[in-house]
């Protein structure tokens, strides 16, 4: 896959692309990352990316040909590049469309800042645009990397253990059950004892009454979107019960 972004701020992305899942997602050739400053794409020799919105108001616009001129530049060898806009008023980000995301060959983050985009940017550039929040951020890096790790990470051979990403929480529609690890013992905290069984039946058994367990209590909402099997309905009813 190859990520393009598109910032004012190129910088703000060195400490999060060169460390963790994202530095050996690039060494492994999963990923091509890179950070364009769309300035240097301005016409003016100001390099002004900005100016003030027709009709009046607070703050400043983003011009559209910067923009336009970058993205087409950055796309000229591809087809069906995903241009993606950060944007408070975008789609709200989920597992799902990481999923989404993740199967394609091209993507193409414009991060913006000051007031907002000329519209036309959206009209016509834009694929998708997407928040990752009902909340408003400075700018639009800080999303576009939350975007790209939680895309990157699906690649295949990306995670040690590409089952990893299949069982994560949102990616079943539930949220993922308790873990534990080394030692079974801490501080008179004990790891449940079927996991440390070795009955493979009964710990995926625990698991899965673990998983509608915590989704059923932090995330009940999530229940009433996914179509659960008859074993599942089976064990959420005598989970219920055992909790009047």
């Amino acid at each position: 896959m190859k990520i393009d972004v598109l910032s004012l701020f190129p910088s703000m992305f060195e400490g999060v692309f060169g460390e963790s899942i994202l530095k050996k997602a690039q060494e492994k050739e999963a990923v091509q990352l890179n950070v364009v400053n769309f300035r240097q794409y301005a016409d003016n020799k100001h390099q002004t990316v900005d100016d003030y919105p027709y009709g009046g108001g607070a703050g400043m616009v983003l011009k559209p040909q910067p923009i336009f001129d970058a993205v087409a530049d950055i796309t000229k060898e591809t087809k069906n590049a995903r241009v993606i806009l950060l944007c408070p008023q975008g789609e709200k980000y989920t597992q799902t469309k990481a999923e989404e995301l993740a199967k394609e060959e091209h993507l193409v983050f414009v991060c913006g800042h000051y007031e907002g985009y000329d519209e036309r940017i959206r009209q016509y550039v834009v694929t998708d645009e997407i928040s990752i929040g009902d909340f408003v951020l400075t700018g639009g890096e800080l999303g576009a990397m939350v975007v790209i790790d939680s895309v990157v990470r699906l690649l295949p051979g990306v995670l040690g253990n590409d089952a990893s990403a299949v069982k994560d929480s949102h990616s079943t529609g539930l949220l993922e059950h308790p873990h534990y690890t080394r030692p079974a013992d801490f501080r008179g905290m004990k790891v449940p004892d079927v996991l440390l069984s070795g009955d493979h039946k009964k710990i995926e058994q625990w698991r899965e009454s673990e998983t509608l367990k915590r989704t059923l209590h932090r995330r009940p909402d999530m229940l009433e979107k996914i179509q659960l099997t008859t074993n599942q309905q089976k064990l959420l009813a005598r989970i219920k019960d055992e909790e009047k």
